[in-house]
């Protein structure tokens, strides 16, 4: 079974908050206490989310006795991908598509050896294609709201 950790879940989580409350470079920021309390998230777990986050350059944290953290672009502008790669690193569905010579004890004799990777370079694709907006919907979305509010109005 491929699946993702609970981690780059949580970071799925943990963004889609942010963007809820509009916590983007422009606007207000918002703690690792207040985030577990809406997400329901542990704190630490939050607080090791935002780290992972910040170094990948999702999130910036913001110093001062307002500080916090808020988004580094809009979730429309995060592919999925990004977000696994950040948490859980390079996406390979196996060790040797992780491009890493002598993980595998059968690699000299392999019948398959290389020909995993055009299935991982679909999966990477897939899921460079989807945005962490797709997957938080328009209620999390501020943009998307305000598109979907547009696009429900009767054309004049």
């Amino acid at each position: 079974m491929l699946r993702l950790s609970k981690l780059t879940d949580y970071a799925v989580v943990v963004l889609a908050r942010l963007a809820l409350d509009g916590a983007g470079p422009v606007g207000p920021v918002q703690t690792a206490p207040g985030l577990a309390a809406a997400t329901g998230i542990a704190e630490p777990t939050v607080a090791k989310v935002l780290k992972i986050l910040g170094q990948a350059g999702l999130v910036e944290g913001v110093r001062g006795a307002r500080g916090g953290y808020r988004l580094t672009r809009p979730l429309p502008a995060v592919p999925l991908a990004e977000v696994i790669t950040a948490v859980d690193g390079p996406i390979a569905l196996t060790a040797c598509v992780d491009g890493g010579s002598g993980s595998c004890e059968a690699e000299g004799i392999c019948a398959v050896r290389g020909r995993w990777d055009p299935v991982n370079e679909a999966i990477r694709a897939a899921l460079s294609g989807i945005t962490v907006a797709d997957l938080a919907g328009p209620a999390h979305c501020p943009a998307a709201r305000v598109s979907a509010r547009y696009a429900t109005l009767p054309a004049e």
